[in-house]
């Protein structure tokens, strides 16, 4: 597998990814109070923060809408927290990791049950060219590119396309999609009562809500919240793996922990953009040791600094990663439209 012969010369880690899954098992217990104090101080700003943003419409939206927006970057912490919760990572028991990620789930507009799967699939998948197309971002190879026809190519150059990808893909996603379980249709009553019940929970909180303050002022102040929420959501979840020196093979020469170690990014952010994420930017160990509480990655990283250098992203370096579409099998990476031109 030539990616990952390249990734290995580029940012070497001194073992095996396979040895570095028993090194990271130390990590793994969650605590309690540590999971009930980063809800209090996620929950309790998001909440009064949606508040402020109502009681300042009347002074005028130039202040109410800032305030939203910074709702909604609590709103992505929640999400992350929810994240934790679906890999039975953020508390002691698995009940506790459920109910809550049930009960976030309503306020990310995300059915926690249908999500959960979804993203254990992606876990299970990611990197493999044989088994893409549930749980990630579409990536078409360089050849099946060439091969489609030219409507094929369009829909996905629209699709690949920044205002797509990263402004109404997100907000389809989330507000749209997400209430019916997509992919998992056929897999009996579970999705749908994941869903359903997660659809009824929103209907009933947005009704109550927009009875005791209006539907206008509701919309002002919520709808900013979920779109923010929404596409640094699915940035996030780009840069994870779509970045230039990722690793995709198919099946013969694919490797699991290989391709979480080398598949998935760090995204190095600043600190007060690492809190706000809930440093799921450490995206290489959290593959390699999904059960690892999103508050004791930077101590991974801290105690284990060869780890830092592997896959990493700086937030500048990251923007380039946009233009990033097509996986080329002969070079091992991921190139842009133009350049999958240029070497014909």
């Amino acid at each position: 597998m030539r990616g990952n012969e390249d990734r290995a010369s580029q940012t070497p880690a001194p073992l095996e990814a396979t040895a570095w899954t028993q090194i990271l098992a130390r990590y793994r217990q969650p605590s309690t109070a540590r999971g009930v104090l980063e809800i209090a101080l996620t929950i309790i700003p998001l909440t009064a923060l949606w508040v402020l943003a109502w009681a300042t419409l009347d002074v005028g939206y130039w202040l109410a809408l800032p305030l939203a927006l910074a709702a909604g970057a609590f709103l992505v912490r929640l999400f992350a927290i929810q994240h934790d919760c679906g890999h039975g990572s953020f508390f002691r028991h698995r009940l506790a990791n459920d109910w809550f990620g049930r009960v976030a789930g309503v306020l990310t507009f995300t059915p926690y049950g249908v999500w959960r799967q979804l993203h254990a699939t992606h876990h299970a998948t990611t990197g493999n060219l044989d088994r893409r197309g549930r749980g990630d971002v579409g990536t078409l190879t360089v050849s099946e590119y060439r091969a489609r026809s030219l409507w094929g190519r369009l829909r996905y150059r629209l699709y690949r396309h920044p205002l797509v990808m990263f402004g109404l893909g997100p907000a389809y996603l989330f507000i749209l999609q997400q209430r019916l379980p997509v992919g998992s249709m056929r897999r009996g009553w579970r999705p749908w009562a994941s869903t359903m019940t997660t659809n009824l929970a929103i209907a009933v909180t947005a009704a109550l809500l927009i009875w005791l303050i209006g539907i206008k002022p509701f919309l002002l102040v919520h709808l900013p919240i979920v779109l923010l929420a929404a596409s640094v959501g699915v940035w996030m979840f780009y840069v994870q793996h779509q970045f230039e020196h990722t690793i995709w093979a198919n099946d013969g020469a694919w490797s699991l922990h290989d391709a979480a170690l080398y598949g998935s990014s760090h995204y190095d952010l600043p600190a007060f953009l690492r809190w706000f994420t809930a440093d799921i930017g450490v995206h290489h160990v959290h593959h390699l040791c999904s059960r690892i509480p999103f508050y004791r990655l930077s101590r991974v990283l801290r105690e284990h600094p060869e780890l830092r250098d592997v896959g990493r992203l700086t937030l500048l370096e990251s923007f380039r990663c946009v233009r990033l579409a097509l996986w080329d099998e002969r070079q091992g990476r991921l190139v842009s439209f133009r350049e999958a031109r240029a070497v014909g």
